[in-house]
């Protein structure tokens, strides 16, 4: 079992100190995109506070999230469809490889 360790990092000017169980590098960088993510938004907004700033990143990321599940399905609607073709390709083989063998007896 992997022991817990303790990460400092920063986001939007807070400290926070996280346990994480993997890499505490992952973390660091996760929390860096999320800092920088909403520094750019609170650039863009102007005057607003934390609070609103941490909702706005949160729907951003939200909205990434749904357009990679939508992404990762199209893509596995395509994989099961080309394996389908595949299957239906191998199975003409495989029937025309029984029916040479048959008329080779």
């Amino acid at each position: 079992m992997e022991s817990r360790k303790s990460v400092r990092v920063t986001i939007y000017n807070q400290p926070y100190t996280l346990g994480v169980s993997g890499e505490p590098g992952e973390l660091e960088e996760l929390a860096q995109s999320v800092d920088t993510l909403m520094t750019t938004i609170a650039q863009r907004a102007g005057n607003v506070d934390g609070m609103k700033v941490a909702v706005l990143a949160c729907l951003q990321l939200a909205d990434q999230a749904r357009g990679m599940e939508r992404d990762l399905n199209d893509l596995k609607a395509r994989v099961d469809s080309q394996a389908r073709a595949c299957a239906g390709l191998l199975d003409e083989a495989l029937a025309e490889t029984f029916k040479v063998d048959e008329a080779l007896k």
